[in-house]
């Protein structure tokens, strides 16, 4: 099995999962890189994984419908272009590249989804549109802070080997908000060095792994003595309450 990341827009990413003859698409919100790598790669679209609602991730969905031997599998309870296979947490969804487990994930919008895929023999893959990003998490746009933080909190729960696709290249700004609240976190340190030379190179900094993002990401460190610190929470805060103060803090930082 394989795994490609395909650029869209400024810094968006399509996930493309593919066994050399068949592929699906994750978030495909331009089709053309689609159009693209299933003709470099002489692949079948057999399907189309949409984690929300959003345009940058479904605007490609109807356009590649014509080329589809498949099912389009969206959100239950977001606005979807028809036809769309429905699904929620729990359920297990059926692909020609194997099964796919879903988990509601909300926050960043009320109704989002992600997919974990375990092929056999390789790490799990986890598609999370933009709940976790490597180093940080997506804004509250329809969701609440109790929401997202538990989403995050069922995703960190993954196995640490388990692959994070996220769905943009934010790492870089990600760290750099990362440094400003645990700057002694020397694995934090490693990783934004390590990223800043992939970015050098024109190379992604995706796929993350839970375990690395454990390690890094300050929206999972929130009981940590550090991130506590950070936001000036005291002894008795909740870990809900310090997560909305960090994630209200990232929305202002520059």
């Amino acid at each position: 099995m394989f795994l490609i990341a395909l650029p869209a827009f400024a810094d968006n990413y399509i996930w493309m999962l593919h066994d050399g003859q068949q592929a699906l698409v994750v978030d495909p919100g331009d089709a053309e890189p689609v159009h693209a790598a299933l003709a470099r790669y002489s692949l079948s679209l057999a399907g189309i994984l949409v984690t929300h609602h959003h345009s940058d991730h479904t605007g490609g969905v109807d356009v590649l419908r014509d080329e589809l031997h498949g099912l389009v599998w969206g959100p239950a309870h977001e606005a979807m272009s028809e036809p769309c296979q429905r699904v929620e947490g729990g359920e297990t969804i059926h692909t020609p590249l194997g099964d796919f487990e879903v988990l509601d994930v909300p926050g960043h919008t009320a109704g989002h989804v992600a997919y974990v895929h375990r092929p056999a023999g390789q790490a799990p893959i986890l598609f999370c549109g933009d709940t976790l990003f490597s180093a940080g998490c997506g804004r509250l746009l329809g969701g609440t802070a109790a929401q997202l933080h538990d989403s995050l909190e069922r995703l960190a729960a993954l196995p640490p080997e388990t692959r994070v696709c996220c769905a943009h290249e934010y790492t870089l700004s990600n760290l750099r908000f990362a440094a400003a609240v645990d700057p002694d976190n020397a694995e934090m340190r490693a990783h934004q060095a390590w990223a800043e030379a992939q970015r050098r190179q024109g190379l992604p900094t995706l796929p993350s792994t839970i375990g690395v993002e454990r390690a890094i990401n300050p929206f999972l460190r929130v009981g940590e003595p550090a991130v506590r610190a950070a936001v000036h929470a005291n002894a008795t805060t909740d870990p809900v309450g310090v997560f909305a103060s960090l994630r209200q803090w990232k929305n202002e930082f520059r």
